[in-house]
């Protein structure tokens, strides 16, 4: 029976895709005002059971689901988010819904848009309703003011950075009148430090308003900080529910994984300097949110070398425009000869790779399988994959090989899948992501690029991911370029780092200065001149 005075009960919900189980008996209710942590690894089944909340086509076009909600003292079984977001659901997903080409208060209001009499109304009736466009834009400033973030409303979505956007999302939600509960699907996930701690602020003011919440994130700390109670799944069950007083991140992490989780990041031992393999001069790039003005560094053969720096400040400019994704100018040599910039192809010719932070828009073929998505990079730019007939005058693709090599990449980064042939979009978001990783790892580039590697993947995953760059680099010799907002993680994984702001290189230092060091340079301050000069590091 539901719980009396719960605005949510679940009871015994169970979800299978393609003969694969995903949930299984998934019980708990949440009261009005409540505010429920959702955490596992990916694949654990946390936006399998969102989608159901939310009447998904991913659910309703795969034979539904097992079990019970009771919402709002209703049996419901939705058959489309339209009808979730009548009856008061409102959700954020980990991927943006957006509308690139519309403003911010457009998209806030979206389809509930303010209109105002007009004469011809009388004739042709209220399809001829003139928008208000100054109460649609005071809705709008009103969402974003709840979150007590700034965002001007006339901004395109197109020329937002990333937390911007997500800012922008979550106003939706909140424009909507009638929301009695909000699913938040990773909403940190690209915010910066600083923007993270006034999203939490804003949701516990939404909870005081009686809005319950669901808050599914991998930054455990936030979990605990935010939620009144947590959930943790394990491949597709419940394994704890518990209060944050009564656990840690360590705790919540072990049970998410079934293991303990080495809470201690090891530091990378020194290396011995190498002749430079990238250099980079006076380098710009018009990247929306992300504009670089004038960079100038160099990576050395062999090395990790890490690009940090607070959201919006230039860092995911660097690697898109280097591969050609963004209008790009200055100088860049690769082993000594200047490449021409503006050219994806041609940055794969000089042997150099990509992934992407933007995995769905940039880095996969979702409607592909994980064999197509693998091997595709690989099969254009180096012929891989293909077996030649007539003196080259006829190729097939390799299928075997095909097969073989996505079955070695799925072993080895723990790619939770069907097989091989399972479509990407299928997929959860961290395995979206270690599908990106093989591809790259595929191509055997002599340069990585790899932008926020670790991204809405949980502390499992990540450890296999990180994992999996470092063995490229040591077994390899692949030299790597991370880009990252996370500095601990940075930290542990590079040779050096540099830190990027207002689209400049504020600094490189070693990553195994103190974390104070770095944090100066991200806020656009120098260094005394004894600590630049003991780094080494080349403060520019």
């Amino acid at each position: 029976m539901p719980d009396v005075g719960s605005l949510l009960t679940v009871e015994a919900v169970g979800k299978e895709f393609f003969g694969n189980r995903v949930l299984a008996e998934v019980n708990f209710s949440l009261g009005a005002g409540e505010i429920l942590g959702l955490v596992g690894e990916n694949g654990a089944g946390k936006s399998t059971l969102m989608n159901i909340l939310f009447g998904m086509p991913v659910i309703t076009g795969t034979g539904g689901y097992e079990g019970r909600v009771i919402f709002d003292g209703r049996d419901v079984r939705f058959s489309s988010p339209f009808e979730a977001i009548d009856a008061g659901i409102g959700m954020v997903h980990q991927e943006f819904s957006l509308l690139p080409g519309f403003t911010a208060t457009e998209n806030i209001v979206l389809n509930r848009e303010s209109t105002k009499y007009n004469p011809l109304v009388e004739i042709f009736g209220g399809r001829l309703e003139t928008l208000d466009r100054s109460d649609m834009r005071r809705r709008a400033e009103e969402a974003i003011s709840i979150l007590g973030f700034s965002i001007n409303p006339d901004t395109l979505v197109s020329e937002m950075p990333v937390g911007h956007k997500q800012f922008t999302e979550i106003a939706r939600e909140i424009d909507r009148k009638n929301t009695k509960l909000l699913v938040l699907d990773e909403p940190t996930a690209v915010l910066t430090e600083s923007e993270a701690v006034v999203l939490i602020q804003s949701l516990r003011n939404i909870a005081a308003k009686g809005i319950a919440i669901i808050f599914i994130s991998h930054r455990l700390q936030e979990v605990l900080d935010l939620c009144d109670k947590i959930i943790v799944l394990r491949d597709g069950r419940i394994v704890k529910e518990i209060r944050p007083s009564e656990t840690d991140v360590y705790k919540m992490a072990s049970w998410m994984v079934g293991r303990d989780v080495e809470n201690r990041a090891t530091s990378r031992p020194e290396r011995a300097e190498a002749e430079t393999i990238l250099e980079v001069e006076n380098f710009w790039v018009d990247m929306p949110g992300e504009t670089v003005r004038s960079a100038s560094f160099s990576v050395q053969r062999g090395e990790i070398f890490g690009v940090g720096g607070l959201a919006g400040q230039g860092k995911l400019g660097i690697a898109n425009g280097i591969m050609g994704l963004f209008r790009a100018g200055g100088e860049v040599s690769v082993n000594g000869r200047k490449i021409r910039l503006n050219d994806p192809a041609g940055s794969l010719v000089h042997g150099m790779a990509f992934v992407s932070e933007d995995r769905r828009g940039v880095g996969l073929l979702l409607d592909e399988p994980i064999d197509w998505n693998i091997a595709f990079t690989a099969m254009q730019a180096r012929n891989k994959f293909l077996r030649a007939f007539l003196g080259g005058l006829v190729k097939w693709r390799d299928d075997a090989a095909m097969r073989e090599t996505a079955a070695r990449y799925i072993e080895s980064l723990g790619i939770r899948c069907t097989s091989h042939k399972q479509r990407v979009v299928e997929l959860s978001g961290g395995n979206q992501q270690k599908v990106c990783l093989a591809k790259a790892f595929v191509v055997e580039p002599d340069i990585l690029f790899v932008s926020e590697p670790t991204r809405g993947i949980d502390v499992g995953a990540k450890r296999l991911v990180l994992d999996a760059l470092r063995s490229a680099n040591e077994k390899l010799g692949t030299t790597i370029i991370i880009t990252s907002s996370e500095l601990e993680e940075l930290r542990s994984l590079c040779d050096r780092i540099a830190i990027v702001d207002n689209g400049r290189i504020s600094g490189i230092l070693p990553a195994s200065r103190p974390a104070e060091e770095f944090g100066v340079l991200m806020m656009g301050e120098s260094l005394p001149s004894a600590v630049s000069a003991e780094s080494g590091g080349g403060i520019e």
